[in-house]
């Protein structure tokens, strides 16, 4: 079994904000196992808030030898993107040895479609509102916030999508003093949960403070090891295949996750439908599902995921798995 690593780029239909700032495309690294005539394939996202790059991460996967197994991997990378994509990879090489769907090989039931957030970027109140009518439709809507002057925001996206139910990213943006203004606002908009808050390793207030509506730890759950520091602030935790170094140690994470009490949000970087394919299988019976990477592009992968209105709907063999 041999690696090979490409660089890959998918345009987004439109800009795309958050606190850190903007992006015009999907900058991925796709990752093949090959092995005779199979070839296996995962995608991951450098993300540069955990000091990745596409170069490092691209040296990373072309160090490792020839005949890993998923197993060994777990050993020989840290979680993130890099072990991500070879262990997406390797599962995918491993359903096809086995002629069979990974959820068949794996003893799995059947997956099916599930309901998804659709993003909206930060942007000012007014285009906020109306991105929001634009989407009125969709049950939920996760909008990206993390300045002082939120308020506004949220006051246009509700009444852009009075329906929808409502999930805020601050992207690790306000301060515990905003968020304790903003708090008490939050129940009475509608919103149903509210993702880091406050900067990872700065985030002990939210232990101490009010959580009117639950919390959801993003950037400060990235594997099982950083379990312990959650507990007592945050009632949730996001697990995204990026973050905890593939699928392999997301089930893990999952479940010991749900063990200790947390409630579980599926998530992703903005990438393509191959990113997304395995988290489809992560997310089954999750609370919350924020799979909605290849909504925001103007071009995806040849066989892409389905979208309709029960959701995004378990990949196709020609994709992945």
């Amino acid at each position: 079994m041999a690696l090979s690593v490409k660089r890959e780029r998918f345009r987004l239909e439109e800009a795309f904000t958050i606190s850190r700032g903007t992006k015009t495309a999907a900058e991925v690294l796709t990752v093949t196992a090959g092995e005779g005539g199979l070839r296996g394939l995962g995608e991951c996202v450098p993300y540069a808030r955990y000091g990745e790059t596409m170069e490092s991460v691209a040296a990373e996967v072309e160090a490792l030898p020839e005949g890993l197994t998923r197993a060994a991997l777990q050993e020989r990378l840290p979680a993130g993107a890099a072990r991500n994509a070879v262990d997406c990879a390797l599962w995918d090489l491993e359903a096809k040895r086995a002629g069979a769907r990974v959820w068949e090989m794996a003893g799995w039931p059947a997956p099916g479609p599930e309901i998804t957030a659709f993003t909206l970027s930060l942007d000012t109140p007014e285009n906020m509102r109306a991105a929001a009518a634009r989407h009125a439709h969709r049950p939920v809507l996760k909008i990206k916030l993390g300045t002082p002057d939120d308020m506004a925001r949220l006051e246009a996206v509700r009444a852009g999508a009075p329906k929808a139910k409502i999930v805020v990213d601050a992207n690790e943006g306000w301060s515990a003093e905003i968020y304790a203004d903003l708090a008490p606002h939050l129940g009475r908009l509608g919103v149903a949960l509210v993702e880091q808050p406050l900067p990872a390793g700065d985030d002990g207030m939210l232990a101490e403070i009010a959580r009117p509506v639950p919390v959801c730890a993003d950037e400060s759950c990235h594997d099982r090891a950083t379990l312990d520091a959650l507990s007592g602030k945050y009632d949730m935790v996001n697990i995204k295949l990026d973050k905890a170094g593939g699928l392999t140690e997301a089930l893990a994470l999952r479940a010991e996750a749900e063990a200790r009490g947390f409630g579980i949000m599926v998530g992703c970087m903005v990438g393509s439908s191959l990113a997304m394919a395995p988290a489809v299988l992560l997310a089954q019976g999750a609370q919350v599902v924020d799979l909605d990477g290849p909504l925001l592009l103007a071009e995806d992968r040849d066989v892409p995921l389905s979208y309709d209105n029960a959701g995004v709907h378990p990949p196709k063999a020609g994709l992945w798995g």
